[in-house]
């Protein structure tokens, strides 16, 4: 089921210019990290790794997904982030067709630098939209103008990228069903091939959970994000973007080569401070802070900060927790058949993939997919 000879590499940018007020990431403005970490030659430290990683994997294993994430990955500036591309592709190699994606700000990127990216190898772009609407980007604390994510998305594709996502947030306190339709025309106006969209989680300890606490905004509700989630499943499904993962839709074909390695429990290695890496059922991840991680790297000594090694229980956890979220679903074979014929019966799993030897979501059953993982998995 795995193909060992690739491999998948993360990579990992720790800097934004301001915190959005929803943000829980292991992400630093240049002011909360002072003078012990240089943004502008950080790119050098995450190639450092790049090359320690290849020689630990003895250069046996070519890249086939690269996903540079954050943080604001553009904020390396399109040298930056193609010096870390030629030190992977130096030091492994990009299969044929490799999928290279980053992220970056709406706000961060021009024409100029998209092209740049494009021309250094990079084939996807992925923008942080979250919402069309003012009211909503405010209550977020987004920097970008309302309009900012389209005017990217449109540039990647003058550029010469045919992959482009946009993220979305919805539920967020003060949302209409009216600004989410806005959101998500505007995202399909903008000509992408896959859009992610996630329920607003207000995570502790951001500015967001303060807010809530202090009765300034009302906590999301369930019942209208379930809603929410069933109106963008309409709408991107006449678009011609299916579901292929619970909250995300694609053209056939532009489906994420990198997220679907980590659904298929497939090998990856994160490269960067706080990335986590899955390789021969051994998982590690690296030290949190960019500081340490800094120094060990440039010591050339191995940045993690834990690690564990899977059962094959643990395994098999994994492949259904994962799995189950996917449009194609697991084997019939991996779980209870009598749980799959309830869950059936319950409108949650479809009978037509059950007979073609698979368990695969309904739409009320992605709604409550978490639920329908925990009873595939209750003993």
């Amino acid at each position: 089921m795995h193909d060992h000879s690739t491999l998948s590499l993360y990579v990992h940018v720790p800097f934004c210019s301001s915190r959005c007020g929803y943000c829980d990431f292991n992400t630093y403005t240049a002011t909360e990290l002072g003078t012990d970490v240089r943004r502008d030659s950080f790119h050098e430290v995450l190639a450092k790794e790049v090359r320690y990683a290849a020689e630990q994997l003895g250069g046996a294993r070519k890249v086939s997904t690269v996903f540079v994430g954050g943080g604001t990955p553009t904020l390396l500036g399109s040298s930056g982030l193609n010096y870390v591309l030629g030190e992977i592709k130096k030091s492994f190699g990009l299969v044929e067709g490799a999928e290279v994606t980053t992220e970056a700000n709406p706000d961060s990127v021009t024409p100029q630098m998209l092209a740049e990216l494009r021309e250094g190898g990079f084939t996807r772009m992925s923008f942080g939209m979250q919402s069309s609407a003012p009211n909503v980007l405010q209550i977020l604390e987004r920097t970008h103008t309302p309009g900012a994510s389209v005017q990217a998305a449109k540039w990647a594709r003058e550029a010469g990228f045919e992959h482009v996502n946009l993220d979305l947030i919805y539920g967020t306190p003060g949302e209409s069903d009216d600004d989410l339709i806005g959101s998500v025309e505007a995202a399909l106006s903008a000509g992408i091939d896959h859009l992610s969209a996630y329920s607003l989680i207000v995570e502790d300890g951001t500015a967001l959970s303060r807010r809530i606490a202090r009765g300034e905004l009302p906590m999301p509700d369930d019942d209208v994000c379930a809603d929410r989630y069933e109106l963008i499943d309409e709408r991107m499904q006449a678009a011609g973007l299916p579901w292929y993962e619970v909250s995300n839709w694609a053209v056939p074909g532009g489906e994420c080569q990198h997220n679907l390695a980590y659904w298929r429990s497939q090998d990856w290695w994160g490269i960067g401070p706080g990335a986590h890496s899955h390789v021969n059922g051994n998982r590690w991840w690296n030290v949190k802070h960019p500081v340490p991680y800094t120094e060990k790297v440039m010591a050339y000594e191995r940045p993690s900060a834990g690690s564990e090694v899977l059962t094959t229980d643990d395994l098999r956890l994994e492949e259904v927790m994962l799995g189950v979220r996917l449009a194609e679903g697991i084997p019939l074979a991996t779980v209870d058949l009598e749980k799959v014929e309830d869950l059936v019966a319950g409108g949650l799993v479809d009978p037509v993939g059950v007979s073609d030897g698979r368990v695969r979501l309904t739409r009320a059953g992605r709604l409550l997919a978490d639920a329908v993982i925990r009873d595939l998995l209750t003993e």
